[in-house]
């Protein structure tokens, strides 16, 4: 097992939109295996790079026993909307009611620079929406209504997780082209 360090809300990284992937090579699949170790290490549904300190677009899923990954994932989302309880690995322990699109279309890719389609509905359309809004470097708490919002940061300033910070610092192996790092 290749499980990484999840990052906390807090770390610049989680805020930060992520860099598209250019190259399709093996440090890209020990990446893709990293993510997925970690994420059912955790007991996630899902994992972005950014929650493992890497700014690439990149995730894993683990929607009813089907493990999966999408790179460079582009949404086409439904109108019609759900609502339902949604928590994040990077905020352990909080759930809050979250407003998300019903049903998605994401294509992207694999990890072989394959062009792939997920199509989901329910959690899997939430799941692939929490994810990519990671890639963007949104949390699932700023589309909390100002209530909600309000009282989850305090829930995270009296956490004892809040503060922790991961001092590594991953460098991406792809071209930047200046970027970041």
């Amino acid at each position: 097992m290749s499980t990484q360090p999840i990052r906390f809300f807090g770390d610049p990284v989680l805020a930060t939109p992520s860099l598209e992937v250019v190259t399709f090579d093996k440090e890209l699949r020990s990446l893709v295996k990293d993510l997925t170790d970690t994420m059912l290490d955790a007991g996630g549904a899902g994992l972005a790079a950014p929650q493992i300190g890497v700014s690439l677009r990149v995730f894993t899923w683990n929607i009813d026993d089907e493990i999966g990954h999408l790179i460079n994932p582009k949404l086409k989302l439904s109108s019609e909307m759900q609502e339902g309880d949604e928590g994040c690995l990077s905020f352990p322990g909080l759930v809050y009611d979250c407003k998300r699109s019903l049903s998605v279309v994401s294509q992207g890719f694999n990890m072989h620079g394959e062009p792939v389609e997920i199509v989901g509905s329910e959690l899997m359309a939430r799941c692939i929406q929490h994810e990519t809004d990671h890639l963007d470097g949104i949390l699932f708490i700023d589309r909390l209504s100002k209530e909600l919002r309000k009282e989850a940061l305090r829930e995270v300033r009296e956490s004892e997780w809040f503060g922790v910070t991961n001092p590594e610092i991953r460098v991406s192996p792809h071209p930047t082209f200046g970027l970041g790092s």
